[in-house]
């Protein structure tokens, strides 16, 4: 939804990824570049490039070749919350002034302005309905990781 949002929001939106195999659901959804991650040199092409990245893992990472690609001021703002704290030298952000922030959710009229420039822009979840007798596999696919953004139940099939 990240991406969505700031490509509605008129911005230049790049995805990283460890799999290329992401590439064409990340410019489907509205992303300008794509940066597979475990390529040495498309991640220095986008060395000091970004004035914010929205993190939303939240598996254990290293934090470090993410802050590199943030310009002077730039911010990562954490969503994700992995099972250990992020570990990263000082240094990497003193040299440039770079930040790391963090965000929940917002309020009544946080979330009413959302809602707003969703129906403004057409923004939408991508999703897969499923009946309430699938609900067993789709918990399997689930444990798998066979999910393809969220399920949501048809609560006419309950």
């Amino acid at each position: 939804m990240a991406v969505k949002f700031a490509a509605a929001m008129g911005c230049e939106v790049t995805v990283f990824s460890t799999s290329p195999n992401k590439e064409a659901d990340a410019k489907a959804l509205g992303a300008h570049k794509f940066v597979v991650t475990k390529d040495k040199e498309s991640m220095k092409s986008v060395s000091n490039y970004f004035d914010l990245i929205i993190n939303t893992v939240s598996a254990p990472m290293d934090l470090a070749p993410y802050i590199n690609t943030l310009r002077v001021d730039g911010t990562m703002v954490l969503l994700g919350v992995p099972p250990e704290a992020p570990q990263l030298h000082a240094f990497n952000l003193i040299a440039k002034r770079r930040r790391i922030a963090g965000s929940l959710i917002g309020g009544i009229q946080e979330t009413q302005e959302m809602l707003d420039f969703c129906a403004e822009h057409n923004v939408m979840s991508d999703i897969e309905l499923i009946r309430m007798d699938y609900i067993n596999e789709a918990y399997e696919r689930m444990l798998k990781s066979d999910v393809k953004y969220r399920f949501v139940l048809d609560l006419a099939t309950i």
